[in-house]
């Protein structure tokens, strides 16, 4: 099987997981951990000279940093991403908002507040996560004003990217934002979600 994606589902490689499940594209994971070994392997080293998952390698087409995969998977199999220039910039508008306006403020509120052993947990990181993130969130409740999707009626990549990034904020509390709570349980609701989120669930986290 050419088309293969590295890294554990528990991870940020499920975006990418569910990014291929929505292409239809015939795929291997390998679960690799992030705190394995292997990943500092020259092999691996290789297809990710950062030592980091998610990877993809395709024939010979090696690619890191799980937002990008998603674009290539997108655009390999011809679905997800709008024909038009202003769709696509949109796209990659959200994608981007996404990895650095909504990420580093739900995964300091998740690590501090759920993943870390008590010890480790600053509180303060996960107050000041929790003071700013709602102001993030409004933007999305915005943007969602008008349509199911955040490029309209359909699901696309954009949806996908801002959705899998989230994935960790209804733990949050979503009650403020009735419309990104709708939109995202419509996303993860979708058929590729859940075989990405079954995936998850069925191999220990990274």
């Amino acid at each position: 099987m050419s088309l293969k994606i590295y890294g554990a589902p528990a991870s940020r490689t499920f975006r990418s997981l569910w990014a291929a499940e929505e292409a239809g594209l015939t795929y291997e994971n390998l679960p690799l951990s992030y705190l394995g070994p292997e990943i500092k392997a020259p092999a691996y080293l290789a297809i990710n000279p950062n030592g980091t998952i998610p990877a993809l390698s395709d024939d010979g087409f090696n690619l890191f940093e799980s937002l990008a995969i998603n674009f290539y998977l997108a655009r390999k199999s011809g679905k997800l991403l709008p024909s038009d220039a202003r769709g696509e910039a949109l796209t990659l508008q959200w994608s981007f908002w996404a990895a650095s306006e909504a990420e580093p403020l739900i995964g300091a509120w998740s690590y501090h507040t759920l993943f870390l052993p008590p010890e480790q947990r600053k509180p303060e990181v996960a107050a000041d996560a929790a003071a700013k993130l709602p102001r993030r969130l409004q933007v999305l409740e915005g943007a969602l004003a008008d349509r199911d999707y955040l490029l309209g009626d359909e699901f696309t990549l954009a949806d996908l990217n801002v959705a899998a990034v989230l994935f960790r904020a209804p733990a949050f509390g979503l009650d403020a934002f009735p419309r990104v709570k709708a939109w995202h349980a419509r996303c993860l609701a979708r058929p590729a979600a859940q075989a990405a989120i079954a995936m998850r669930e069925a191999k220990a986290p990274a």
